[in-house]
């Protein structure tokens, strides 16, 4: 990082971020995201997987600063020594999730999930899921809400709270986490190698119906899912280094 980077504030729509995107572009100036030597979002977590999918293709840098509710991914907001801390950030590297989705109509959908991709019940029927390894069958039929797929940065949010395992950054893992699965009733997901590719099969989809959602992007009515990481895409994330993400998800971990 320069002594002087380029800036580019960004901001979620809340009262305290336009506050704080105003302090930061009077002290340290505007530059639009094309321009940028780095990316700052000021807000949650939220807003920080909407930067990401925004602007990722740009292959900036990104140093969030949470001025929201969860505030995982970011870090603690501060107006001052912005330079300085960029300098000193210890950077991490997140490959996300390739989610294709084909529904009942026939249509097809693509999207990337940062953190993670979910397949839920539409209905008060439990969802009937098959469940496909490199092209090999490992569960014939869950039964339950639903299952979900994890990175290792979303491996402490939707997954955690499912009772999932927390992966450590750089385990180059990926987490299948059933939610609240009825049969198999003793199954409580796998920790697999993060190019493995994982197929979901929706059994009895007009009956039962399913949704997927990566990160926010969300598609009704889906019959196949197929998820993977990314081998060409990858996005940096900056941290102060006395609180970076790996000491954050090492954290988690001992949490009682």
């Amino acid at each position: 990082m320069s002594d002087t980077p380029r800036i580019a504030f960004l901001a979620s729509n809340t009262e305290a971020a336009q506050q704080a995107l105003a302090a930061m572009l009077a002290r340290y100036g505007a530059c639009t995201p094309e321009q940028a030597d780095v990316l700052c979002p000021l807000g949650g977590d939220g807003f920080m997987l909407q930067t990401l999918h925004r602007y990722a293709a740009l292959g900036k840098p990104v140093f969030g600063m949470k001025l929201g509710t969860v505030g995982f991914l970011m870090n603690q907001f501060r107006d001052d020594d912005l330079p300085a801390r960029l300098d000193a950030a210890e950077p991490a590297h997140l490959r996300p999730l390739e989610m294709l989705a084909l529904t009942e109509s026939g249509t097809s959908t693509g999207s990337l999930a940062y953190n993670d991709v979910s397949l839920l019940r539409q209905t008060r029927q439990a969802a009937h899921i098959g469940v496909d390894l490199n092209g090999q069958e490992r569960v014939a039929e869950l039964i339950g809400d639903g299952v979900l797929v994890a990175t290792p940065a979303g491996s402490t949010a939707y997954n955690y709270s499912a009772h999932g395992p927390i992966l450590p950054l750089g385990s180059h893992t990926i987490a299948l986490t059933p939610l609240a699965p009825y049969r198999p009733r003793r199954w409580r997901g796998a920790i697999l190698k993060a190019d493995t590719e994982v197929r979901f099969r929706v059994l009895d989809p007009y009956k039962r119906p399913v949704s997927v959602t990566a990160d926010s992007h969300e598609t009704r009515d889906v019959v196949e899912v197929t998820i993977r990481e990314s081998r060409e895409r990858r996005v940096t994330l900056l941290f102060d280094q006395e609180h970076n993400l790996e000491d954050r998800i090492l954290s988690e971990q001992f949490m009682f």
